[in-house]
């Protein structure tokens, strides 16, 4: 399974970014090889439609999972109808590898 959570910095200490479609990067983790990459979201200086431009980035990764702090209307359309399984998460002072640990 790949997990992915919008992160303001590509490592691992960074904290969460609470935008989907506008956020910095994805940090995406892969459960079976226990390791994170971290992708640029390509969508994040669009001039408009961001979040389903995302999702569809999410989706090419190969995610199953994505936390983040707000999904817009769009991108959650988007999202469920690729089935990609959304959480939102509040606590943007906690890392990346913090909020994965607690959502396996």
């Amino acid at each position: 399974m790949k997990i992915a959570i919008t992160s303001l910095e590509n490592n691992k200490a960074s904290k969460m970014d609470p935008r989907f479609g506008r956020g910095a990067f994805f940090a995406v983790y892969d459960s079976e090889s226990k390791e994170f990459n971290f992708y640029e979201n390509e969508a994040k200086d669009a001039s408009g439609g961001a979040g389903p431009k995302a999702a569809e980035q999410v989706v090419n990764l190969g995610v199953n999972k994505l936390l983040s702090s707000d999904f817009g209307p769009k991108a959650k359309a988007a999202l469920e109808s690729m089935g990609i399984e959304m959480l939102l998460f509040s606590d943007n002072e906690k890392t990346v590898e913090e909020i994965l640990l607690e959502n396996l």
